[in-house]
């Protein structure tokens, strides 16, 4: 039930109203702990195949292993993504050496305007490591409604000529694939540090 209000509160908002609804609410989040954002036995998640950012294909069980911070959104998305993958960084630095353990993920939920190259360009900006995903629309609907999320393009007169709104969970999955916890945009970055921490002891 916990886990269904979340995604009722956060599904389907433009990325505008999701920063100005998580500033609004930060007060609230602060008092969140690790544990409200476990999945338990939730029915989110599994294995996908995507067109990676080198042209390739890559599944979710290609980083078996390692743990896996994933969201998705966009390049051409104004605001909440790349402060999301700003914020991927600066999870990967707190954790110190444990950082090689941990896998961003960006899905990208825009197919027509992110190509594999654009998406790698994307990516190496914020860290080299980070691995960038698309599909067809098709594919990403279906992993979409997997991970409990939902995208659709909002025509736009700015020079970007279309938004793409999205959800924006950040999803901390474990070296065996399965989602642990979701993330809200409100989460702290020490939340989201104890939560690699406690995945990679086996102790969530």
């Amino acid at each position: 039930m916990r886990l269904q209000r979340l995604h009722t509160r956060w599904m389907f908002l433009p990325a505008c109203v999701l920063l100005a609804l998580a500033s609004a609410t930060g007060a609230a989040g602060a008092e969140m702990k690790l544990k409200d954002y476990a999945v338990g036995n939730y029915p989110i998640g599994g294995d996908f195949t995507l067109t990676n950012q080198d042209g390739g294909k890559s599944s979710l069980a290609d980083f078996r292993g390692k743990v896996v911070l994933m969201s998705f959104g966009y390049t051409h998305c104004p605001d909440v993504c790349p402060t999301t993958l700003s914020e991927f960084k600066q999870i990967k630095r707190a954790l110190g050496k444990d950082g090689a353990q941990l896998q961003p993920l960006f899905i990208s939920v825009d197919p027509k305007r992110d190509t594999p190259a654009l998406l790698k360009k994307y990516m190496a900006f914020f860290d080299p490591t980070f691995v960038g995903l698309t599909g067809s629309e098709e594919e990403l609907e279906e992993v979409t409604e997997n991970y409990m999320a939902r995208f659709r393009t909002r025509e736009s007169s700015s020079a970007a000529g279309y938004f793409v709104d999205h959800t924006t969970f950040m999803y901390l999955i474990d070296t065996q694939g399965k989602v642990r916890y979701l993330f809200t945009p409100d989460v702290s970055r020490e939340i989201v540090v104890e939560g690699v921490k406690t995945v990679l002891a086996g102790t969530s």
